[in-house]
């Protein structure tokens, strides 16, 4: 278990350490378990006190992947354990803890560099959103596509996607559209953009920074360094795919009821690769998440993220309670025959009285698990 997170400091030219934790479970693209979690939360808030350490580098093992999301077969197990109707102490575990480590990155003090190279989707955008100095590659590839397994959103997204350009936030929800680092950089999911084989240069030089005791200027320091490099790699970033859509995302954002944003992207006539496959992952997916989604935004947009945190543990253990959840990661990774049973067929066919239920809470704000979380 130790192994699935490595950690180490780097001696910098001054008297600061840049501490460096690595993703270490190559075979699985570094998805985010329990034990990861229960590893990275220490170590990261010891960095934080620890006065000799200037900042935090995060990254993923291998060329694949940073974080290809959270460990959802070990989630579905638990879930069908627990049997229909209930949610196991497990699922309400492991989404605490993570929420807990994602508000830490979102609210932690001293610079955070998360390189995000490879796929990042799911939990490993939940790290990345968080993060002071969010840096992508040309290989990076980034998806929230919970709407294929009956799950939604999560890890900060009633966050994260509200402030995004309009209707965005909407569209990537509803489709799970993966998108690269130019589109992340357009959705701010990231800052800078750097190519990976100045990886091993950036690290050379972030060890010549003369790191200062003051977080602030050693963020401005690191904010210098990203931009020298992104400036020699520009050139590289890819063609975006959002901003070509960038007048129907806009449109989305006005639709009144989900149906109609479903409506509206699945009417749409183009012959573009990208978003037909939006278009048939939408189509395909869980009209409960759909629903949930729109409704998670619309509940977010004015929350604190300490807030949208404990929105979204109550929804997690609520998706796993119903079932939607294990039958959307039955068909897709457990007997992979893509044929998921959805509670409804369509979004036409969900009631409110069951997206409403989704949205009590199972505790009562004394009693929450996160209810010591911040803001």
């Amino acid at each position: 278990m130790s192994n699935l997170v490595l950690f180490r400091e780097l001696e910098s030219v001054s008297d600061k350490k840049i501490g460096v934790a690595t993703l270490n479970s190559e075979k699985s693209l570094n998805a985010l378990s329990l034990d990861m979690v229960n590893l990275l939360m220490p170590q990261l808030l010891a960095w934080h006190a620890d006065k000799d350490i200037a900042m935090v580098m995060l990254e993923g093992a291998g060329e694949k992947a940073f974080c290809a999301g959270g460990d959802v077969v070990q989630l579905y197990n638990s879930t069908v354990a627990a049997g229909k109707g209930n949610y196991s102490a497990e699922v309400e575990e492991f989404f605490t803890k993570e929420y807990e480590l994602d508000h830490l990155i979102h609210t932690y003090t001293k610079p955070i560099l998360l390189w995000g190279h490879g796929i990042v989707m799911g939990g490993g955008l939940g790290l990345l959103a968080g993060a002071s100095h969010r840096v992508v590659t040309e290989k990076s590839r980034i998806a929230m596509p919970e709407i294929t397994i009956g799950l939604y959103p999560d890890v900060g997204g009633s966050y994260f996607l509200n402030r995004m350009p309009a209707g965005c936030g909407l569209f990537l929800g509803l489709t799970g559209a993966s998108i690269n680092s130019a589109d992340a950089k357009f959705v701010n999911l990231a800052d800078y953009f750097i190519s990976v084989e100045h990886k091993i240069d950036l690290i050379e030089e972030l060890l010549l920074v003369n790191w200062e005791s003051l977080d602030r200027l050693n963020h401005q320091k690191l904010s210098e360094l990203l931009a020298k490099f992104e400036q020699q790699d520009i050139s590289l970033i890819p063609e975006g795919n959002l901003q070509h859509f960038a007048p129907l995302l806009a449109e989305l954002a006005e639709c009144k009821r989900v149906e109609a944003a479903v409506v509206k992207i699945l009417d749409q006539q183009v012959d573009d690769k990208w978003f037909n496959k939006a278009q048939a992952s939408l189509a395909h997916g869980s009209a409960l998440t759909a629903h949930i989604i729109y409704r998670q935004l619309a509940v977010g947009k004015n929350l604190s993220i300490a807030d949208c945190f404990r929105l979204e543990l109550g929804l997690s253990v609520q998706c796993s309670a119903i079932g939607e959840f294990a039958e959307g990661v039955r068909a897709l990774l457990i007997d992979k025959d893509n044929k998921p049973q959805w509670h409804f067929n369509t979004v036409h066919d969900v009631d409110e009285e069951s997206v409403n239920n989704m949205f009590v809470s199972p505790w009562s704000s004394d009693k929450h698990p996160l209810k010591n979380l911040g803001n």
